[in-house]
């Protein structure tokens, strides 16, 4: 008796790779505008700060709304600065920083290092420095000096990680402590604003 198996198909190897190509479609990259994008984040607020450093040339200041904490145990903090900004070369390689946290009461510091082409510390009144050197606005709200621990390049900005080594805030229980009464500075769809009970929802 004959054991006869069925044949075995001939795997052709070249045209499944032929096929293959044909099977596998490959989505086209989205393509978001820098206009587009700007409108996505046009409704999303952001608190107001102004960043203070001197790397040893000199006092440099701008206003930022990147920033933000990451983490308490350390206390660590991250903001961006554009290349297109005077003050970002300075700032990035300084070693410490100041980061001070803006109230509605302190408009005029926001907009001071919003303003290009001026010199942001011509008013003497307005400044000091801490007993490390670093330059400081007395008239925040709350402010943290830190020290940088990492950059990194972001397209045409830098995001820069520091750790606050030492703060400057209301105590708890101060009335000055409470949102309502320091109005918070916030900026948002390319303009001011002040947190506090008239911005409350209740529910």
């Amino acid at each position: 008796m004959t054991n006869t198996q069925p044949a075995l198909p001939v795997r052709d190897e070249a045209n499944e790779a032929n096929d293959s190509r044909h099977l596998i479609t490959l989505p086209v990259p989205f393509q978001v505008t820098p206009d587009e994008f700007k409108a996505a984040f046009r409704n999303h607020p952001a608190g107001v700060a102004v960043i203070t450093a001197d790397p040893g040339d000199g006092p440099v200041a701008l206003t930022a709304t990147s920033v933000f904490s990451v983490s308490a145990e350390p206390p660590l903090l991250v903001f961006s600065i554009s290349g297109l900004s005077s003050s970002a070369p300075s700032i990035a390689r300084a070693e410490t920083i100041v980061v001070h946290l803006l109230g509605a009461e302190q408009l005029h510091l926001a907009k001071l290092g919003a303003t290009s082409g001026i010199d942001r510390f011509a008013d003497t009144s307005l400044w000091a420095r801490l007993e490390t050197g670093e330059p400081y606005f007395p008239a925040a709200h709350a402010w943290i000096r830190a020290k940088i621990v990492n950059r990194m390049a972001a397209g045409g900005s830098t995001v820069i990680a520091a750790e606050a080594v030492q703060t400057h805030a209301p105590e708890a229980g101060d009335a000055s402590a409470d949102a309502s009464q320091a109005e918070p500075l916030v900026y948002h769809n390319r303009t001011w604003h002040r947190l506090g009970e008239h911005s409350k929802i209740r529910s």
